[in-house]
């Protein structure tokens, strides 16, 4: 298989004798995912990426793995010595390795030849050697034995020499070399092996020089999950002996001087979330799934060798997390990326151990004024990325450098970089229109400073060079191993210093890719090439600042603005959203009250996740589900038996509530009685809820009937959105209503007006019988009363 990798160098095929057997090999087709929720934005900027067309980044074979056999090349080459790495005329060229047969055959009378094309004089050229190999060769050197036998599976030892007088190298330059391995298989003598590098010719006196600054990586995915939990233990094993991120450290580590005053300054750029990450680590026990970790030794060694490399070398703080710039800006998330900046107050993303993010405790809370918000604090001056830096580091991080994620940044992502205290960006050469002139493709004389073109005005950009960014990235899979990666290097270098105009001085920068997984033999190999070369001088990245310039260019958008899974973004929205909705309901500093979920968000979208896309999806619903959990936390409580009694008719409904959050927040209850409309609730308006605090309300009501009736409660925002959970109620009242005593006064009163109407009738049918009260008809005694009832 192949990935990008150091060295690819071309090496051209060399041309070999009737008993070479040549066979093209099949190259793979890289799969294209179209995202049809990016064809608006892909529409507009797409033209414009497409008018500058770049040179492909050297790709090399990688060395392959062990159940990896090819049946036509069945012996792998390893080498661990490859001298001198820059020849001068009458040195001899030694090369020491390994042969493996990784065949299932015996193979008999190995043989060994070095190989030489035509020489390369410029950038162009070699970029054009990557993209199609001469398969002519100028000088064949005749075979010296390796090994008579090599059985299936074994390995053998050579070394080999020959004088570079024998290659005829009549130039300056560098030359493309196969070493060619022949052998016999049952009776058929053919080409077995073969590996393709570099030699190197330069001055003795060096008429022109190529200074290089590095920019060094030091990033991890994250381990925890969005409530700040461990959820593994890896970060301990990358930072153990031989893990990846001691490796990366282990490259600056080993460079001469670097402990004091290092003659090659590397410019780390350091993830504030992995600092946070170790420091929680290195404070004693920490948790993971099945138990405690296992690293907390392991994280105050690693923090303390990162302290004294940053004593001694430049820092860039990255963004909390390292977020994904285009993807969010993209996806309409800016305000995470502005929150993870370092280099502005509106960078308030960081999880300091702790109460995680969506936990309940009952642990003491933070200081808060007579309103129940959290106390007034300072405003710092700075982002939460860079205090990260300087309190576990002693370092003041360098926070106005953005250095692209993929070498290429939106328009609009630039002007919110500009905005959040960002005064240079680090772009790759697809970035920019002048990218190829800056990295000496397309102008004799590299320049890695040049200024870009934006909507919002100029903004001062340093070119970074891919193709030796792919070469550092490949070192340690890199076919024949790293010393041959370091090789491709050197010729990288040798090309821009060939091609430059006598008494000049060229300047690249070198980055290597966020993940790298290095070690000294390969990327500190070249490192420490840029200080023992005389046609090479190390930088540091200020310095690139000061000049030699690359023409002004206008900004590129990139082909690929969405490198995050589509899917998982949409999580990420959904989760974003209900943050800002909560957010509209903190009292007080909200930035700060829920700095840890923004960290939370911040490590979900780094661009970590680019090449693990159901981890992203996963990360996204874990931080949806961290953010529920959150809002739960501010709810009502329903009565044991889930029934109010109200004595009157203007009875309040008493309702409890409770905030276990961490911060103040409003909440505005919501009462309403289901298909009846006997029951009348009034509007108490906002109430503010101290952290911690549980408070009852008065819901004003008026009944209008006696009765049960049906009532639902619900806590919103002031956004109006859902806080906790619902609550439904049974209200019972035994009271009269206005309606019910408008009834039986009515009922008594027509009864009256009945009995009134019955006495009448009688009064006048006496007096009708008597001629006056007689006239009534009815019997009167001795008295004069009646002697029955008139009803």
């Amino acid at each position: 298989m192949t990935r990008p990798a150091a060295g690819g160098a071309g090496g051209r095929r060399a041309a070999a004798p009737d008993s070479d057997r040549t066979r093209s090999r099949p190259r793979a087709l890289l799969p294209v995912v179209l995202l049809p929720v990016l064809l608006t934005t892909v529409g507009v900027v797409a033209p414009a990426a497409a008018a500058a067309p770049h040179a492909a980044v050297p790709v090399l074979a990688a060395a392959p793995a062990d159940e990896t056999v090819d049946p036509d090349r069945p012996v792998r080459l390893e080498v661990n010595l490859f001298e001198p790495r820059t020849v001068t005329p009458g040195s001899l060229i030694r090369v020491k390795g390994t042969v493996v047969n990784t065949g299932s055959a015996v193979i008999e009378d190995l043989d060994l030849r070095l190989q030489r094309g035509d020489v390369l004089l410029s950038r162009a050229e070699l970029a054009a050697e990557d993209a199609d190999p001469d398969p002519s060769t100028s000088v064949v050197l005749p075979f010296q034995r390796l090994a008579e036998r090599l059985e299936a599976g074994e390995s053998s030892t050579f070394d080999y020499t020959v004088d570079s007088t024998e290659l005829r190298l009549e130039r300056d330059g560098v030359y493309p070399v196969l070493l060619n391995v022949n052998g016999s298989i049952d009776g058929d003598t053919r080409r077995v092996g073969e590996l393709s590098t570099f030699v190197v010719q330069q001055p003795l006196q060096p008429t022109a020089r190529t200074a290089v600054a590095w920019l060094w990586p030091l990033t991890e995915k994250t381990h925890r999950t969005a409530s700040g939990r461990f959820a593994d233990d890896e970060l301990a094993e990358s930072i153990a002996d031989e893990g990846r991120l001691d490796r990366a450290l282990g490259v600056v580590e080993r460079l001469p001087g670097s402990s004091d005053t290092p003659t090659l300054p590397i410019t780390l750029a350091i993830d504030p979330a992995l600092v946070e990450e170790l420091q929680i680590m290195a404070a004693g026990e920490y948790e993971v799934p099945g138990g405690r970790g296992s690293g907390t030794e392991e994280a105050r060694d690693y923090l303390r060798r990162l302290r004294d490399m940053a004593a001694a070398h430049p820092v860039v703080a990255l963004p909390y997390g390292d977020v994904d710039i285009d993807s969010l800006e993209t996806a309409g998330l800016g305000d995470v990326v502005t929150r993870s900046l370092p280099g502005t107050p509106a960078g308030t993303a960081q999880d300091p151990p702790g109460t995680p993010a969506g936990a309940t405790t009952d642990a003491p809370l933070p200081p808060a004024g007579e309103s129940g918000a959290p106390a007034d604090v300072p405003v710092p001056e700075e982002g939460a990325g860079a205090r990260i830096l300087a309190e576990a580091l002693d370092v003041e991080p360098r926070t106005d450098l953005a250095w692209a994620p993929g070498g290429s940044l939106l328009p609009g992502a630039l002007e919110r970089l500009r905005g959040g205290g960002i005064d240079q960006v680090v772009l790759g050469p697809d970035a920019v229109t002048t990218g190829d002139s800056a990295v000496g493709l397309t102008d004799a004389t590299a320049a890695a400073a040049v200024t870009v073109g934006t909507a919002g005005g100029p903004m001062p950009g340093l070119v970074a060079d891919s193709r030796l960014t792919a070469v550092v990235g490949g070192s340690q899979l890199a076919a024949g191993g790293p010393r041959l990666a370091e090789q491709r290097y050197l010729a990288e270098l040798a090309v821009l210093t060939s091609q430059a105009a006598p008494d000049t001085e060229q300047t690249v920068l070198v980055t290597a890719p966020r993940d790298v997984d290095a070690g000294p033999e390969g990327a500190g190999a070249m490192m420490a090439d840029t200080t023992s070369q005389p046609w090479l001088r190390p930088i540091p990245l200020e310095s690139l600042s000061t000049g030699p310039f690359t023409e002004d260019g206008d900004l590129l958008a990139p082909a690929d603005p969405l490198r995050l899974d589509t899917a998982g973004l949409l999580g990420v929205t959904a989760a974003n959203d209900a943050r800002n909705d909560l957010a509209g309901a903190v009292e007080g500093d909200a930035a700060t009250a829920l700095q840890a979920f923004d960290a939370a968000t911040a490590r979900a979208t780094s661009v970590a996740w680019w090449d693990d896309p159901t981890g992203f999806r996963d990360a996204a619903a874990d931080l949806t589900a961290t953010m529920q959990r959150m809002r739960g936390q501010v709810t009502l409580l329903a009565p044991a038996d889930g029934t109010y009694t109200l004595a009157s008719s203007d009875a309040p409904l008493v309702l409890t509530v409770r905030n276990d959050l961490p911060f103040a927040v409003r909440v505005l209850p919501e009462v309403r009685a289901r298909g009846n409309r006997a029951l009348s609730i009034g509007d108490i308006g906002v109430r503010v809820l101290a952290p911690g605090e549980r408070a009852v309300l008065q819901v004003p009501t008026s009944l209008g009937q006696s009765g049960g009736f049906a009532v639902t409660a619900t806590l919103t925002t002031p956004g109006g959105s859902p806080l906790g959970e619902r609550v439904q109620l049974q209200v019972r009242s035994t009271a009269y209503g206005p309606i019910s005593l408008i009834i039986t006064f009515g009922a008594a009163s027509l009864l009256g007006l009945l009995f009134l109407r019955r006495l009448v009738r009688f009064v006048l049918r006496r007096r009708a019988r008597t001629g006056g009260a007689d006239d009534a008809g009815v019997s009167l005694g001795p008295d004069g009363t009646p002697t029955r009832s008139p009803v």
